[in-house]
C-alpha cells in the first residue's frame, strides 16, 4: 500500500522472484519489472549471466541474485530460505525456468532428455513454488505466474514428453488456483507459442542452423512481447486475476500451422 510522508505518496515496491532469469523470457521480464518499481530476485544456473544482469538492473532498482538449478530441491529450498530480509517477502513468483530436449518420436526418445524436461519443467516448478507458497499463505496475498506453452494445450508430432510436461504445468496451475483460492492468492498461466529465444538451440542441442530455421519466414514472438504481457498481468488491480492466457504470433495458428513466406 502507498506510504505517505509529508504530503508525498511513495508506492511500496513489490518483490518479484523470477526463475530462468538469465536469458529469453525470464531476462526480458526482469528488465521490464526492474524499470517498473519492482525489486527483483534473479534465479538461474549461469553465474556470469546473473552477475551481468544484476549489474545492469541495479541502475533501476534493488536486485539480488540466486545461483541454483531448479532440479536440486535441497539447493532451491536452502537458497530461497536464506534470502536477505530486504528480499525475503516474495509478492510475485514467476516460474519461468523450462526447457525442451530433442524432437524425436516416442520410440526413439532419449531417457536423459525425458528426465531433463520433467525435472525442470514440472519438478523444478514445484520445488520453487513449495519454497515460496507458505509465506504467501501466511500473508494471504501473493501472485504466481507459471509460464507454460501452447504445448500445454495441444500435442504435436514428436512433442510427446515435452507436451506432457507442459500439460502437467497447466494442470498444476489450475490446481494451485483452486487450492490457494481461500488465501486470496492469484495464480495464472501464460502460454506462449513460438518465441525467438535460445529455446530451439537447446532443443536441438546446439545446432544453431537448425534452430534458426524454426523462425525463418515469419515474425515470431520476441521475449519482450511475453515480458510486456507478464507486466500487464501482474499490474492489474488485485481483484483481477488473469487465470489463463495463450499468446501466439499473428503467423501462428497452432503448434503445427504457421504461415511462412519462404
Amino acid at each position: 500500500m502507498p506510504l505517505c510522508v509529508k504530503n508525498k505518496i511513495f508506492k511500496m515496491k513489490k518483490t518479484v522472484l523470477i526463475t530462468g532469469a538469465t536469458s529469453g523470457i525470464g531476462k526480458a521480464t526482469a528488465q521490464i519489472l526492474a524499470k517498473n518499481n519492482y525489486k527483483v530476485v534473479l534465479c538461474g544456473r549461469r553465474k556470469d549471466r546473473l552477475e551481468e544482469l544484476q549489474k545492469e538492473l541495479s541502475a533501476f532498482t534493488e536486485v539480488h541474485s540466486l545461483e541454483f538449478d531448479v532440479r536440486n530441491k535441497e539447493e532451491v529450498l536452502e537458497k530461497i530460505g536464506a534470502l536477505p530480509n530486504d528480499f525475503s517477502t516474495i509478492d510475485v513468483l514467476i516460474n519461468n525456468a523450462g526447457n525442451a530436449h530433442g524432437l524425436d518420436p516416442i520410440q526413439n526418445g532419449n531417457l536423459d532428455d525425458w528426465d531433463a524436461m520433467i525435472d525442470i519443467n514440472v519438478k523444478g516448478l514445484l520445488y520453487v513454488s513449495k519454497a515460496i507458497i507458505p509465506q504467501m499463505v501466511e500473508r494471504q496475498s501473493g501472485h504466481i505466474i507459471n509460464i507454460g506453452s501452447t504445448a500445454a494445450k495441444e500435442v504435436y508430432p514428436n512433442g510427446n514428453v515435452y507436451c506432457g510436461s507442459k500439460h502437467a504445468v497447466d494442470a498444476i496451475t489450475a490446481g494451485m488456483r483452486i487450492d490457494l483460492n481461500p488465501f486470496g492468492i492469484r495464480v495464472g498461466g501464460i502460454h506462449p507459442g513460438m518465441v525467438a529465444t535460445e529455446f530451439s538451440e537447446v532443443r536441438f542441442k546446439g545446432d544453431v542452423e537448425r534452430a534458426a530455421n524454426v523462425y525463418k519466414g515469419f515474425d515470431p514472438l520476441q521475449a519482450e512481447d511475453i515480458a510486456d504481457i507478464i507486466h500487464f498481468v501482474v499490474s492489474r488491480p488485485y481483484h483481477v486475476n488473469i487465470a489463463d492466457l495463450v499468446v501466439m504470433s499473428t503467423a501462428q495458428a497452432s503448434s503445427t500451422i504457421v504461415k511462412k513466406n519462404i
